[in-house]
């Protein structure tokens, strides 16, 4: 009797996992494969990302935005006002916007206040994700001209954003000149 009770007991056991184990191998059969990120959704999630970490540092820095790791160099406020204005120029050559001076980079008086300019920061890389995001295919392969170069709203992007990433590089030294730790770091 026990090893019969022993016997259907171990059965259902192996039926119960080979059920389980199954389950997930059918599943994969039957549905369609999840479909891979779009180039705007890979985009606007780094600039998601970037956003989150020049507010960061905006805010861990604040205080020390004059400060240069010498003469002719950008101040740790320079390169952040840099950020903000790159966002505006980028977001009206996307949209089509007039650019105002300099290239479409700005100009007018730097944001010194702290909490002014990580809202800046903040704002501009929420406009732009929402215009990356906001593209079509059309659009996105449809030509601009910047800097002089004739390239695509999505050979643009990538440019500004490499640039962008390439100071995030640089504010992280400043930060870490300055003996600050970068909040992420922690």
């Amino acid at each position: 009797m026990i090893k019969r009770t022993f016997a259907r007991v171990f059965t259902l056991g192996l039926a119960i996992v080979a059920v389980v184990l199954a389950a997930p191998a059918a599943a994969q059969q039957n549905s369609a494969p999840a479909p891979l990120p779009t180039t705007h959704t890979m985009l606007g999630n780094d600039v998601g990302n970037l956003s989150d970490k020049y507010v960061g540092l905006a805010r861990v820095m604040a205080g020390k935005y004059d400060w240069r790791p010498g003469p002719g160099v950008r101040s740790v406020g320079e390169v952040l006002n840099l950020i903000v204005n790159e966002n505006r120029m980028l977001n009206n050559l996307l949209t089509g916007a007039p650019n105002q001076g300099r290239g479409g980079m700005g100009g007018g008086t730097p944001i010194t206040d702290p909490a002014e300019l990580q809202e800046a920061i903040r704002s501009t890389y929420a406009t732009l994700r929402k215009t990356i995001e906001g593209l079509s295919d059309t659009d996105w392969h449809s030509g601009v001209r910047m800097f002089g170069r004739d390239l695509t709203k999505q050979g643009a992007t990538l440019m500004l954003l490499l640039d962008q990433h390439e100071h995030l590089g640089q504010s992280i030294a400043y930060a870490r000149s300055n003996n600050v730790v970068p909040p992420w770091s922690k």
